[in-house]
């Protein structure tokens, strides 16, 4: 399909070089410590990228140290690759103290920059012309005569060709000249657009011999776009970094440019066969160190990218998952969510009954009519099942006469008192199951005090609950309306240390809203471990005959 519009000169196998360690690490409010750094290395080797280009040594103490750190570890896919800028001006290579820290580095790989744009050479640097290129030349020769690999990055190349192709060409056959191994075409301030990239590119393809590589920048939105042009063009070689973070708005993003190339264009991107699947697991490491809040709109890693709201599509994916899904989630180490809303069928509540408790069941069900009919009307009162599928569940048990419900909370009491020195909070729950049992919690906080005390009576009561623990605690205020004015909605994410769900509830008094979400979280928990115990697997198991 792609040689409809374009002459596709495409290779069947491209390096990936990734620099989120580098360049990523340059985003604004962004700092990796040294063991971050490593772990992020460590991750990128498993998945099989190529070169990880991992910092400038002699820029920061954090950055040697690292080249150090990293030697301890026996890589099995990856090269390490220090960076640093050509010679300075007014030096010869081999006294520039700059390069010498690369050289201490100890690494086989070397990116070295250079400037390609006529406008940065004289306004910028603020040298001729000529004595950029011999910059360019000398730092590259030096390097390789060191027994360096040299990757020669011509930064603002795109902006310097438009400007002056002669020169900007001149400069990557300078650097082709002193031995390059990789020439990286840059579009360092991120504007050029994908048709201005595949006629660039093709036009470099023809002027020099080296592999020709691609570092985007995404500040007109087209990193992505850019480098699969180019590599369409006849790249060989892609710079990115894990969920495109960078300077300004950020950089191509590998976890969208690998699964492009590999799935969409049948481009072996990675070394390790089986490292595309471990793509998302990559790209939560990298947002967790980074401090940042993963997207859940990113393609191929993001939670919403294979998540399914509408009940047409719902329907239509667990019949046909290709009717609404363009790759399998589990290709990139995803996974398929259905959403369970207002807006959402039967199918969803099908879905997510046959997936999580082993229950095969007609949608047409009465019992899923009443069920969609009752989460319908809360949610028009504030309630949001969206994230939630646990309590939509428990409305669907309810509703099928199969909630039983295994412990009841009768009342509950919290008191909290305020010093100078903390707060404290102290709660009484009285819970039965036929037998009745008052028990008391302390906590820094109320809710805190009310799931102590819960939990202590729960040890009597149900001892399994003890497995479960919750993990994420997050209050919502719905948009305001008749019905919700003062409302809080709780929700509330649990482990078993198996399989995560999460819960929900809305009230006036977000103690109640707490205490009634952690009640059906642990409730979920025992309903759904005695059906999957009667009932076994669900590919097992037959439609669920009631009454």
């Amino acid at each position: 399909m792609i040689t409809k519009f374009f002459d596709n000169l495409a290779p069947s196998r491209v390096e990936v070089l990734d620099t989120t360690l580098r360049d990523g690490a340059q985003a604004r409010g962004v700092s990796f410590d040294l063991q971050a750094k490593v772990r992020i290395a460590l991750e990128l080797d498993k998945v099989g990228v190529h070169f990880i280009e991992a910092g400038w040594p002699g820029s920061n103490p954090k950055d040697e140290l690292f080249f150090k750190e990293i030697k301890k570890y026996e890589l099995q896919y990856s090269e390490i690759v220090a960076f640093t800028s050509t010679r300075r001006k007014g030096f010869k290579a081999s006294e520039d103290p700059m390069l010498q820290k690369v050289l201490e580095a100890d690494t086989e790989w070397v990116t070295v920059f250079g400037k390609s744009w006529d406008l940065h050479v004289r306004e910028v640097l603020r040298v001729s012309l000529e004595e950029n290129l011999d910059m360019v030349y000398d730092t590259i020769k030096f390097l390789k005569e060191s027994g360096r690999k040299v990757i020669f990055d011509a930064e603002h190349f795109f902006d310097g060709f438009k400007d002056n192709e002669e020169y900007a060409l001149e400069v990557l056959k300078t650097a082709e000249r002193a031995g390059a191994d990789r020439i990286v075409l840059a579009d360092t301030n991120g504007g050029s657009l994908p048709h201005e990239v595949y006629g660039i590119v093709r036009r470099v393809k023809e002027a020099i011999g080296a592999p020709v590589g691609l570092h985007m920048h995404n500040d007109s939105g087209n990193a992505v776009a850019n480098t699969l042009m180019g590599v369409l063009a006849g790249a060989e070689h892609v710079h990115g970094t894990v969920n495109g973070i960078g300077e300004r708005t950020g950089n191509a993003d590998l976890c969208v440019v690998i699964p492009n190339l590999e799935l969409k264009m049948n481009i072996r991107a990675l070394k390790n066969p089986e490292g595309l699947k471990m793509l998302r697991q990559l790209s939560r490491l990298v947002y967790d160190l980074a401090g940042i809040p993963p997207n859940p709109y990113q393609p191929y890693v993001g939670d919403n990218a294979f998540a399914h709201k509408a009940g047409v599509h719902v329907d239509a994916v667990l019949k046909t998952p290709r009717a609404y899904e363009h790759v399998p989630p589990e290709s990139v180490g995803n996974e398929r969510r259905l959403a369970i809303s207002e807006l959402s069928g039967a199918a969803n509540l099908v879905g997510w009954a046959r997936r999580e408790l082993g229950i095969a069941i007609d949608k047409r069900d009465p019992a899923v009519q009443r069920a969609l009919k009752r989460i319908k009307e809360l949610e028009s009162k504030g309630y949001s099942f969206d994230n939630a599928f646990a309590s939509a569940l428990l409305i669907l048990l309810e509703e099928m006469g199969l909630r039983g419900k295994p412990f009841r909370v009768e009342d509950w009491r919290v008191v909290s008192e305020g010093k100078e020195e903390g707060s404290k909070s102290w709660s009484v729950v009285k819970l039965s199951d036929g037998e009745t049992l008052l028990e008391a919690g302390e906590g820094i906080g109320p809710v805190e005090a009310v799931d102590k005390a819960l939990r202590k009576a729960l040890d009597k009561l149900a001892p399994e609950a003890s497995h479960v623990k919750l993990i994420d605690y997050r209050v919502h205020l719905p948009k305001a309306s008749k019905h919700t004015e003062s409302d809080v909605r709780v929700e509330i994410t649990f482990t078993d240390g198996k399989s995560f769900w999460t819960t929900t509830a809305v009230s006036r008094n977000i103690i109640e809203a707490s205490l009634k979400a952690i009640i059906d979280g642990i409730e979920y928990y025992l309903i759904r471990k005695k059906l999957l115990q009667l009932r076994g697997p669900y590919e097992e198991a037959p439609t669920l005959q009631r009454g």
